[in-house]
């Protein structure tokens, strides 16, 4: 009997020896049945992308379904510059699974005519201030926020900063410190006021 001839064998069938990631694992078992996207971010964080009607759903379910019991941040995207065509935003949500090691991330698109999105401030209320900056800066409004006001700029400030539409210089910046100065004096000083 003779060894078989490597040059003359059958190529074998090819062996898929990617590790499993048991993140994504637990993330794809607790969202089974919805309409859902994966991806991996850079730094190999699960990413998952859905419409904007799934997202109560999808965080109430990574949190009671696959762990993920603290909400590390809320944050938004502008795509104007990169992408001529809607949707523009993109909200940003961070879990992470203490008892696992472990972190998701969800991305959730929105036109510029209609950025809204439900708050999540029942699953986790200190989502309250994060959801209240991306309102101030982006002008994300997020549904069922119990306290949704301007978090950095006042009140009556017409604008969002962080838009990429925004101008560098600001929108009438002496205006602004003059009227920030005033109410700070009336904080310090109610006799002026």
């Amino acid at each position: 009997m003779t060894a078989p001839d490597p040059a003359n064998a059958a190529p074998e069938a090819a062996v898929d020896t990617a590790p499993e990631n048991p993140t994504e694992t637990r993330v794809r078992a607790a969202l089974d049945g919805l309409e859902v996207s994966f991806g991996a971010a850079q730094d190999a964080i699960v990413c998952v992308e859905f419409e904007r009607e799934l997202l109560h759903t999808v965080m109430e379910r990574l949190r009671d379904s696959a762990g993920f019991e603290t909400l590390t941040f809320v944050t938004c995207v502008d795509h104007l510059a990169s992408t001529a065509t809607e949707p523009r935003f993109e909200v940003v949500h961070q879990l992470i699974s203490l008892a696992h090691g472990d972190r998701v991330r969800t991305r959730v698109r929105l036109t510029s005519d209609d950025a809204t999105l439900a708050s999540i401030t029942d699953l986790w209320p200190g989502a309250g201030f994060m959801e209240r900056e991306a309102y101030d800066m982006f002008g994300v409004r997020f549904e069922g926020h119990p306290n949704l006001k301007r978090l950095l700029m006042p009140e009556g400030y017409g604008h969002h900063p962080l838009r990429k539409d925004f101008p560098q210089q600001g929108i009438e910046p002496d205006r602004l410190y003059r009227e920030w100065d005033r109410e700070r004096r009336k904080d310090w000083n109610p006799k002026e006021s």
